[in-house]
């Protein structure tokens, strides 16, 4: 199974062991061995919005209608469906790798009335080379190295979470947003070190043009002209002792912004830290953020106002989990993400995005997993609006 995809079911601490050792379907082919693997996922989700009919700005909810607080829709989870290919060869003394992907939509991004908007998303397109011995080098696209293990680690990864409501997005949003800023998929020149005993760490450079703008949004030629490469990079260190197994792990990311013709700037840094944790069937994740001029939800959304100023932002969540005799796991899981504003600007601005997450994941087969959740989501503002949406979601997750 696809490197990523691998971590996307074991870092969610939620698929069965079976599940997450199955590789895809594997085919020698020459010096090559090739395997396809995926996923396909889909759910019913049914929302209820209630709070102010004035609309947060920044915040992850669509606001109550003045005759409607009702909404359903058919959607592609926090995971979106998934068909990759990656091709691995040894040459040299070089492990030599490529992948590339693409994920189409159960959900209509376009609101095409036929629900065929043709318009697939492709995360990754990379190759890879490297020897045990001294770590590997990635160029291409694939999911950007601050706050990936945040996201990997959310049990809503093979579910929901926030978002459900936005029923012609491509993806919910999970806990984006409501406790970790998107990772996103991002051009990037990195290096990997060896596994040392558990520790590892990335470094890399990484497309400048991949943030979101703050308040600066609509400015001409914003985020073209950037003076450096953006920088990432993350450390973990990950441990087994008799039943016990767990990560821990901290990230950051720093990009010079320009954002108009007048060469407006800032710079926009974030850090975080995380760990989890699981001992006879109980597993326990926490995780924490800081950043300025960082945004919310999407890295850099919201981030300055329109003159460059940055504004700080900061958030974090907290998750529990016990697979029960049946196998069936249930979570618990609270998140939260803050923004400040500056000095007395528009008090609309989003000042928290808060959700609870209760879940059940039950695997039918070693591939197949039934997913329920529960997820109750709430955008304030700094003058005290509120936007709120409670959402259920039934649906399932295949992976091979």
């Amino acid at each position: 199974m696809n490197k990523n995809i691998k971590l996307a079911v074991a870092g969610a601490v939620l698929a069965l062991s079976a599940t997450a050792a199955n590789a895809g379907i594997v085919i020698p082919a020459g010096d090559w061995t090739l395997d396809v693997n995926g996923n396909v996922n889909a759910f019913a989700n049914m929302t209820k919005f209630s709070g102010s009919a004035t609309e947060v700005v920044g915040g992850i909810n669509g606001q109550r209608q003045t005759n409607e607080d009702r909404t359903q829709g058919i959607n592609t989870g926090l995971l979106p469906s998934w068909l990759g290919f990656t091709g691995k060869t040894r040459q040299n003394d070089l492990d030599v790798e490529f992948t590339i992907s693409m994920q189409p939509n159960v959900s209509d991004q376009s609101g095409a009335v036929h629900g065929d908007s043709k318009t697939p998303l492709n995360r990754q397109a990379y190759l890879s080379f490297g020897d045990k011995s001294w770590g590997s080098i990635k160029l291409g696209k694939d999911i950007g190295i601050f706050a990936s293990d945040a996201i990997l680690n959310d049990m809503t990864l093979l579910g929901v979470g926030a978002g459900a409501a936005n029923s012609g997005g491509a993806t919910t949003l999970g806990g984006i947003g409501t406790g970790y800023i998107y990772a996103g998929w991002k051009g990037q020149v990195a290096y990997t070190t060896p596994n040392m005993n558990g520790f590892q760490a990335t470094i890399g450079i990484v497309n400048p043009n991949q943030i979101a703008g703050g308040d600066e949004a609509q400015s001409v030629g914003r985020l073209q002209y950037q003076d450096r490469f953006g920088l990432e990079g993350k450390a973990s260190y990950s441990f087994a002792a008799n039943d016990v197994t767990g990560k821990v792990w901290v990230s950051g990311a720093s990009y010079d912004v320009t954002f108009n013709e007048a060469r407006n700037s800032y710079r926009a840094s974030v850090v975080d830290v995380g760990a989890n944790v699981n001992v006879a069937g109980f597993g326990l994740t926490g995780y924490y953020y800081d950043g300025k001029g960082a945004g919310t939800t999407l890295f850099g959304a919201q981030g300055s106002t329109s003159t460059g100023a940055k504004r700080d932002s900061d958030g974090g969540y907290v998750q529990a989990t016990y697979i029960l005799p049946t196998k069936t796991k249930i979570g618990l899981a609270y998140g939260i993400s803050s923004l400040d504003r500056v000095g007395s600007e528009d008090a609309i601005l989003v000042k928290d995005n808060e959700r609870y997450t209760l879940g059940a994941y039950h695997p039918i087969t070693k591939h197949l997993n039934l997913v329920a959740e529960y997820n109750d989501v709430e955008a304030k503002s700094h003058s005290g609006v509120e936007n709120k949406a409670r959402s259920g979601s039934l649906g399932a997750i295949l992976f091979f």
